[in-house]
């Protein structure tokens, strides 16, 4: 199986309302670079079907280059799912998924 596949499965799984930061992808994955997760993430095929826009930074921030619309776009997605912010970033106490 390709990495980004991988990547897109491990993705498939973040339950709504919950996020995943790169590095846990990455580490899941056996990716390295949390980098490349990103890259991955960029390039998904299947938006509708691998929600990447619950991964978000290690410190809670949506992606600057989220690419279905913009780091707005992708907070009003994790926002309408029940995600906390304080500030800009994610409450990652309370929503990131330990799986």
């Amino acid at each position: 199986m390709e990495l980004s596949e991988k990547v897109y499965r491990i993705v498939r799984q973040i339950p709504e309302g919950r996020v995943l930061t790169y590095g846990d992808v990455a580490r899941m994955t056996g990716i390295r670079s949390p980098r490349v997760v990103g890259i991955f993430l960029h390039r998904n095929p299947d938006p509708a079907k691998t929600p990447c826009h619950r991964v978000v930074n290690h410190i809670g921030k949506v992606s600057s280059g989220y690419a279905f619309g913009g780091a707005e776009v992708q907070k009003k997605k994790l926002i309408d799912e029940g995600v906390p912010f304080v500030k800009d970033r994610v409450n990652l106490r309370v929503s990131l998924w330990i799986r």
